[in-house]
């Protein structure tokens, strides 16, 4: 009878001890998953008020909830008495494992973050960047798709695009358009330098603020170079800068005006 109360003793305690252990780790489990989606709302919130990309803002979201939801586990794991180190190690190692084995698409990953964040450019943008130029079509969170002005699509790994200089032809509202002129050394360059102006003004795409210029440039092996630089909307960047080059030649060809061209002289000696 003493042994049969000395287990009853005991299981009554034990038993005791591990109904608080499971209602501590319920309490643990139950507040912590409500930290959690608070945290969780309240960065999605400073998400939105940053005015984050739409596809990043539930990708993030649902990072921070899963990082946090594996650290509660261990806690509660931790608050029954199973002992998490071993299995800590084991995680670390598998994480470790596959970071290597996807040492490349965690670099893209890493650069969509950093694209989508810092946002250097936006849906619609014309950039150039990692040997290549387009509008961009998408910014995903592995890859960036341009479109290029002949409809080629583009898909660049955003590991490399971030890592990159990346020039970005749409950030500015205006853009200067820069084109050169030559004319012959015959030719009058104060003539040459009215009839430019006159172009200007006459293209009402032309802005007045920041002023244009039109300056001689460079004296050349064959030709007086003028530079003759615009400033426009970037909407209207590629039709001025065609346009001007067309109405250029069109008029110094009526005013007489040459513009030279490379030409070669061969001579032929007859030797006896």
């Amino acid at each position: 009878m003493e042994y049969l109360e000395q287990a009853k003793e005991f299981l009554t305690t034990q038993g005791i001890e591990f109904g608080l252990m499971i209602l501590k780790a319920i309490l643990i489990l139950v507040v912590g998953l409500w930290i959690i989606k608070s945290i969780a709302r309240g960065i999605n919130k400073v998400l939105e008020k940053r005015n984050m990309d739409a596809s990043l803002t539930p990708f993030l979201e649902s990072l921070f909830y899963n990082i946090l939801l594996v650290l509660l586990i261990l806690s509660v794991l931790t608050s029954v008495g199973i002992e998490v180190t071993s299995f800590i190690a084991i995680l670390g190692a598998a994480g470790l494992a596959i970071g290597l084995a996807l040492q490349g698409t965690l670099q893209n990953f890493a650069g969509g973050v950093i694209l989508l964040t810092l946002r250097p450019f936006k849906v619609g943008d014309y950039i150039e960047g990692a040997g290549y130029a387009g509008t961009v079509q998408a910014i995903q969170i592995f890859q960036t798709i341009l479109l290029t002005p002949d409809n080629k699509k583009i898909i660049i790994p955003n590991g490399g695009l971030s890592n990159n200089g990346i020039t970005n032809y749409s950030a500015e509202e205006n853009r200067r358009v820069d084109l050169m002129f030559g004319i012959g050394y015959d030719d009058d360059i104060k003539k040459a330098k009215d009839v430019l102006q006159e172009i200007m003004n006459s293209d009402d795409r032309v802005l007045k603020d920041p002023e244009p210029m039109i300056v001689v440039g460079g004296l050349g092996d064959s030709s007086v170079n003028f530079h003759f630089r615009p400033w426009v909307k970037g909407s209207d960047y590629w039709g001025v800068y065609f346009d001007m080059t067309e109405k250029v030649k069109l008029r110094f060809d009526k005013e007489g005006i040459s513009i030279p061209f490379p030409q070669r002289d061969v001579h032929i000696y007859n030797e006896k």
